[in-house]
């Protein structure tokens, strides 16, 4: 493992853990040369489906490009990234459990656009505006009224219903 630091291989594990789920282990580790420390997870891999995107193409699942999305929707909001964190790990193993070869991207879509609507109406609404790109501002408002129609007479959640 090389040292993010100063890319040198040698280093040793301080820690292992079970990560809290149990569906990971959780290394600890310092650099040889620079003592920098950091974190590693172990995770067992199974046969991750392609996910077939919106023009045809198919890519490897990434959950690591999965979470950063959903980070960035969830800026500056009442969300932490352990939440972020359990979700993207539930919705990995979902998929694994299909035992699918391939997926359409527009399914991951909808589920993280699901989990963020529950979440945080902003986080929801930034999500969307570059999941489904909106075409113009007409697209984006009539988005936002209908979220404001639907959630009229609700009980307020902590990301501001």
């Amino acid at each position: 493992m090389k040292c993010p630091f100063c890319d040198r291989l040698e280093n040793r594990v301080i820690d292992s853990r079970l990560s809290k789920d149990g569906y990971a282990i959780r290394r600890r580790r310092e650099c040889t040369d620079c003592r920098q420390r950091f974190t590693t997870y172990e995770r067992v891999e199974i046969s991750i489906p392609l996910v077939i995107k919106k023009d045809g193409r198919r890519e490897r699942f990434d959950r690591d490009k999965l979470k950063s999305g959903i980070i960035k929707a969830c800026e500056k909001r009442p969300v932490s990234v352990d939440e972020i964190q359990r979700f993207v790990d539930e919705l990995e193993r979902g998929i694994q459990e299909q035992g699918d070869r391939e997926i359409p991207g527009e399914a991951i879509g909808r589920r993280v656009m699901e989990y963020l609507r529950e979440l945080d109406d902003v986080a929801y609404v930034r999500f969307a505006s570059v999941y489904r790109s909106f075409k113009d501002l007409k697209e984006f408002m009539s988005e936002v009224q209908d979220l404001i129609q639907e959630d009229s007479g609700k009980e307020p959640t902590r990301g501001g219903r």
